[in-house]
């Protein structure tokens, strides 16, 4: 595909800052290197990912697909962000390097899969000190050969896209729109209706990928175990660093636990959540320029995303000082109470709402006894009232997967209106959040926000709570915590 820069920076990757070179420079650097080759083989995970396209493959019989992964995203002039490839197509490839694009061409029995990518620069051209994307400056690419034998996918030069997208019919050829503006142009829309400000026939496709990840597989089962396990650790080393008796900043315990992260999987699944005191209250503080406090509580929404993308999503509340007031326990019992009352009803063949209302209910009653209700539970609970929510604001959780809000493109009918079937992995994360400018709730309440989650996988016995590894009764959470400070700081390995 034609390279083009938006910005209008030059097309072969230098910049504005970077210096000419003389020929007698440029001879050099063409000479005297030696070559190598990466030591690759099949990743085991690749018939899985076959799978996946097979799945897809059979629902769209004759068409061709279009999947990019998008690219590098600017978040400062020249600097981009670390890339993160776009979780559909991760899901269908494997594949996490940046611009590549999955191509799906039908067959008589199905499709061929093509994997256009940007393969290792030759050392004939310039590239490979020159550009952005030259190794010297990023590191060593895959060979097309290279790339293949470790996905188990036939692979073309992203120079070649541009040719194979120009001669797709729109009205055969459904493209995973808003990740790739170059795809998005070259492969015109479908005159047709349209669904959420796309073409209903792309919008299709996204459904269709969003909802074949409802049902995890055991490799990504293992993979979101392992991220649980390293958020567990992530857990620990803030526990370790959290003073009983001083304060300490919100953004020293978000960087423990991104030290973790970073050392045992990938990154963090999402902006980290540390919300010390009031802050708690703030369904999704990231600002994290707090300060803890000792006789006040510590809210951590925290995840680690493992090193193939998937993530753990968990929030544990910590009294700094040690030890829960009672008016603390109390609403922590509550908001305990509710989330294994969800947890107890979660298998196969219940309704998500369901799971919701359970989880609804328990807090009504717990806000009815802390005297805040104006009316009867009965009606709190009645969906022309949900007087109840002024404190609670957020359902009881979402899909877990390779998107910390996985399976987010699923029909209503299938997702928050379906039911759940085994291998279904989510969160379960009630919550009571009493604003410090609340005047409906007595002042002692003002500024207490609490949030318990867990991840939770459907099986045919019931749920089976992957994040069991963090204790969740507040008197295991006072426990636990001495524990953490007994043992001290610890770096990760």
């Amino acid at each position: 595909m034609t390279e083009e820069r938006a910005d209008g920076k030059p097309a072969d990757g230098t910049e504005s800052h970077d210096p000419d070179f003389p020929p007698a420079f440029l001879s050099f650097m063409r000479q005297g290197w030696r070559d190598s080759t990466l030591p690759v083989g099949p990743r085991p995970e690749v018939p899985n990912y076959a799978k996946r396209r097979a799945a897809l493959s059979a629902a769209f019989p004759g068409e061709t697909l279009v999947i990019p992964t998008g690219g590098e995203k600017v978040r400062a002039n020249d600097t981009e962000y670390r890339f993160r490839p776009g979780s559909d197509f991760a899901y269908l490839t494997g594949d996490y390097d940046p611009d590549s694009v999955l191509v799906l061409r039908p067959t008589g029995s199905g499709h061929d899969a093509t994997l256009y990518m940007r393969p290792r620069s030759s050392r004939e051209t310039d590239e490979f000190f020159r550009s952005r994307h030259g190794e010297l400056w990023v590191g060593r690419r895959h060979t097309l050969p290279e790339k293949s034998t470790e996905l188990g996918l036939p692979t073309a030069d992203l120079t070649e896209l541009e040719t194979a997208l120009a001669d797709l019919a729109p009205g055969r050829t459904r493209v995973l729109r808003g990740f790739d503006a170059r795809v998005d142009a070259a492969v015109r829309p479908w005159d047709g209706p349209r669904e959420e400000g796309q073409p209903a026939r792309d919008r299709e496709l996204a459904i269709a990928v969003s909802e074949l990840k409802l049902v995890k597989d055991e490799w990504e089962i293992a993979q979101l175990q392992d991220a649980v396990d390293a958020t567990v650790r992530g857990f620990e080393d803030v526990a370790r660093v959290l003073p009983a008796d001083r304060g300490v900043s919100e953004r020293l315990l978000e960087g423990i636990f991104a030290l973790r992260a970073r050392h045992d999987g990938n990154d963090v699944g999402y902006g980290s959540i540390v919300g010390a005191g009031e802050h708690a209250t703030i369904l999704h503080w990231v600002h994290n320029h707090g300060v803890t406090r000792p006789g006040e509580l510590l809210l951590m929404d925290m995840g680690v995303e493992g090193r193939h993308l998937y993530t753990a999503d968990v929030t544990r509340v910590l009294p700094v000082d040690g030890r829960f007031t009672p008016l603390q326990r109390q609403v922590y019992d509550v908001v305990y109470a509710s989330q294994q009352a969800g947890i107890d009803v979660i298998k196969p063949g219940v309704k998500f709402r369901d799971v919701h209302l359970t989880c609804m209910r328990v807090l009504a009653e717990g806000l009815a006894d802390l005297g805040l209700l104006p009316v009867s539970v009965d009606e709190a609970m009645d969906e022309k009232s949900t007087v109840y929510r002024r404190w609670t604001l957020h359902g009881f959780g979402h899909m877990l997967g390779i998107d910390v809000h996985d399976c987010s493109n699923a029909r209503r009918e299938t997702y928050r209106d379906g039911e759940l079937g085994e291998g279904y992995v989510l969160t379960v994360e009630p919550g009571l959040y009493f604003q410090p400018e609340d005047e409906l709730v007595p002042e002692e309440l003002r500024g207490i926000g609490i949030r318990i989650e867990d991840d939770v996988l459907v099986t045919t016995a019931g749920a089976v709570n992957l994040s069991a590894g963090l204790p969740r009764r507040a008197d295991e959470v006072e426990t636990w915590l001495a524990e953490q400070r007994e043992a001290g700081p610890r770096l990760p390995g």
